[in-house]
Order: C-alpha cells, then structure tokens, then sequence
C-alpha cells in the first residue's frame, strides 16, 4: 500500500485541530505517546528545579506543550523540557513553533530511548542555538548531557552516584541527581 506523503503545513493543521501531539519529519506525522507515572514526575522534577533556578534570568522553561522545529531537517517535535535563552525564534511557518532552543532535556522510555539517543540526538545537534541535550532515565538514577564543545563537537557527562549532580553550563546552574529523583526512584 502507497505511503502518504503530508507538507509541513498539512501537519500544521493537523495539529491545530488534534488532541494529541505529532511528531513530523519528512513527510511522515506520527502520533506521540503518553508516557508513565516515572516519566511524567521525572518531567516535572527537572522542569520545575530548572524553572526556580532560571527565574528571573534570561532563559525560561517550557514544558512538552512548546514544539521546537529544526529548520536543517524539518523535524518538529514536542521535547520533554525545553530551554530558551534571550528572544524565541519562531518558525517561519508557525508562529508557535521555536526554532532556537539553548537546553533540550529528553525523558527516556523504553519506546524512544534509542531514538532519542540516536536520529533525534543528531537532529537537534543541526540547531545552531543548542548548548546541550540532557537525557534522563526512568529505569535508574542516571543523567546524561550531551555538550557541545566551542569547536561544534560533542562531549558526554553523566550523573549516576548518590550527590552527584551536573553542571549545565548552557543555563549556569547544577542539576543535582538526588533533586531529581527524589520521590521517584
């Protein structure tokens, strides 16, 4: 059976008369799933403690309603948390898309983790704005953050250790590992 092709501006339609959220690349709109109780608490935890450090400054937080687009690949998705320091930059075609994200935090789940650590990761690595990528398991105590170097590469830290926490230079603040998954795991 033939595949259907869609523009940009027929998700965008989609979207504005949906309940639920889509993904879209490339011609392809899929549905995004909901995820578990972990996932929506891990979500919150990372959006609220960014959101009391962040208060004030110039970078807001904005939870999985905002949708970012990379302009280099055409995808538009819902990241968990999203961070944006100075102006939004909005879509050419949407006015409630962003295209200038600072800080991307991703809950992994079984279903996406490697799709999240894999095409995902290297489509948002194209936006010109991103600092770094912060991945956070549900299954164990553990974050990662993907930062790019001032040469365009990419190092790796993690946070796993009971006091652990990372450093998040993109936004100036610690995120410490036991805040996080405090309650939760």
């Amino acid at each position: 059976m033939p595949h259907h092709r869609h523009s940009y501006r027929d998700y965008l339609a989609l979207e504005e008369a949906s309940n639920v959220k889509h993904e879209y690349l490339g011609g392809d709109i899929q549905a995004m799933a909901g995820g578990t109780p972990e996932h929506a608490a891990l979500q919150v935890a990372v959006s609220s403690l960014l959101h009391d450090r962040l208060r004030g400054g110039a970078c807001r937080v904005f939870s999985s309603d905002l949708r970012v687009r990379v302009l280099a690949t055409g995808l538009a998705t819902y990241p968990d948390v999203t961070v944006v320091c100075g102006e939004l930059e909005r879509d050419p075609d949407s006015s409630i898309t962003v295209v200038n994200p600072t800080l991307v935090v991703e809950v992994l789940s079984d279903g996406t983790e490697e799709y999240d650590r894999g095409e995902k990761r290297e489509h948002y690595e194209k936006i010109p704005s991103l600092r770094e990528y912060l991945l956070v398991s549900q299954r164990e105590r553990r974050l990662e953050l993907l930062r790019r170097r001032s040469d365009g590469s990419w190092e790796h830290r993690q946070a796993s250790g009971p006091g652990e926490s990372l450093r998040l230079d993109s936004v100036a603040c610690l995120l410490d590992l036991d805040a996080v998954y405090r309650g939760v795991l």
